[in-house]
């Protein structure tokens, strides 16, 4: 829990590659703690046997994210929801770099290895499935409290509903909270059918 808290902090306010370098850092230190607590591999969801299915649950659902994300792009009644003035200035390079590098590794590898591999994975073998989602779900949907400070004005459509009062940002914030909490239950839920960390990865990506 200390790593996390201190690497939620440290990463909203680091960017670019220091925040690519503390998330390779925070992800090896979370492993470490897992082993130093007896895990396994396994209990990680990065035991050898079950790489193979995990990427294949991985291709799969990074195929259906793209399908759904290009299309929601291409149709005039959602393409707005794609809107966000975060990335306005940025030239096609550094795009490219956010899309498959700092994502990738700056927020889905440290994510999944923290709330549904070293996290899931001690609790589950502590307390059972049920305890183990409960947790790691609540605490991913409070991880996205920083990132999601401003995100009412940052993104046109959520302008729109919550508005650009204070008290609209809160709203978004406590939605963000939510919505993250509910696709956290989902990618435990992944991990555990596919016995791989690999499957809400590739959902995440």
């Amino acid at each position: 829990m200390a790593v996390l808290v201190a690497a939620n902090v440290v990463m909203h306010r680091w960017t670019g590659l220091s925040g690519l370098a503390t998330a390779l850092l925070v992800s090896a230190l979370l492993l470490g703690v897992l082993r130093m607590a007896d895990g396994t591999w396994a209990d990680a969801g990065l035991a050898p046997g079950t790489l193979a299915r995990g990427c294949r649950w991985a291709l799969v659902l990074m195929g259906l994210v793209g399908v759904v994300y290009l299309a929601g792009a291409l149709l005039p009644a959602t393409s707005s929801l794609f809107e966000d003035r975060r990335y306005d200035g940025m030239s096609a390079s550094e795009l490219t770099v956010r899309v498959l590098v700092l994502v990738p590794v700056g927020t889905v590898l440290v994510e999944e290895v923290a709330f549904r591999g070293v996290l899931y994975g001690l609790l589950c073998r502590a307390r059972g499935v049920v305890w183990a989602t409960a947790v790691s779900s609540l605490l991913f949907g409070l991880w996205h409290v920083l990132p999601s400070l401003g995100l009412a004005t940052a993104k046109p459509a959520l302008t729109t509903v919550f508005g650009a009062s204070a008290f609209g940002a809160a709203l978004a914030v406590a939605a963000t909270v939510l919505f993250t909490a509910a696709a956290g239950v989902l990618f435990c839920e992944l991990r555990r059918r596919s016995g791989s960390l690999l499957a809400p990865m590739g959902l995440q990506c």
